[in-house]
């Protein structure tokens, strides 16, 4: 079975009855399909750092108390060829072990198979930053790196212990 991996964008997204949602370390996106020819003045949306509202003419599509925090004056909103809300939140954890498990507490939940997906892109998007900034030999990734930050991590493999972000490569000396 093939990731949902888009090889693109890189990202693994999780589809919802109004659109997708997905995430990178720093970051939650959600895509809402709207009617074609919406216009701004028809959107409602309120970003908090726990919670989200959004209706369109009137019709509420997304309404709940996020997974996690995010930074509230951070959050936006965009109107992209009067069909599609894109929402873009910035995560208060950053870290590869704050995988969002669902977009609300309880709705949207990205089944089990797309959330190992995910937890393996976060882990492998923060071994990208961290060895753009050291020399590091990663046993859980099929590849010796040397110093290079445009490195492409998307294609690699992870093997072995990446939830919570994988092993700590913190301490090791530049």
């Amino acid at each position: 079975m093939s990731a949902p991996f888009e090889e693109r964008s890189g990202v693994v997204p999780c589809g919802t009855p109004w659109g997708r949602w997905y995430q990178t370390l720093e970051e939650v996106f959600i895509e809402v399909r709207v009617p074609p020819g919406t216009r701004a003045k028809d959107v409602r949306c309120s970003l908090g750092s726990r919670h989200i509202a959004l209706a369109v003419r009137g019709q509420e599509l997304l309404q709940g108390k996020l997974f996690d925090s995010t930074v509230t004056d951070e959050g936006t909103w965009t109107l992209e060829d009067r069909q599609l809300i894109r929402i873009v939140l910035m995560k208060t954890n950053r870290d590869a072990g704050n995988c969002w498990t669902s977009l609300l507490e309880n709705e949207y939940a990205a089944d089990p198979w797309i959330q190992d997906q995910m937890q393996r892109k976060l882990t492998l998007e923060r071994f990208q930053r961290e060895a753009s900034q050291r020399t590091i030999i990663i046993p859980y990734i099929l590849c010796l790196y040397t110093e290079n930050p445009g490195f492409d991590f998307s294609g690699a493999e992870i093997s072995g212990n990446y939830s919570k972000g994988g092993p700590d490569f913190s301490s090791l000396e530049k």
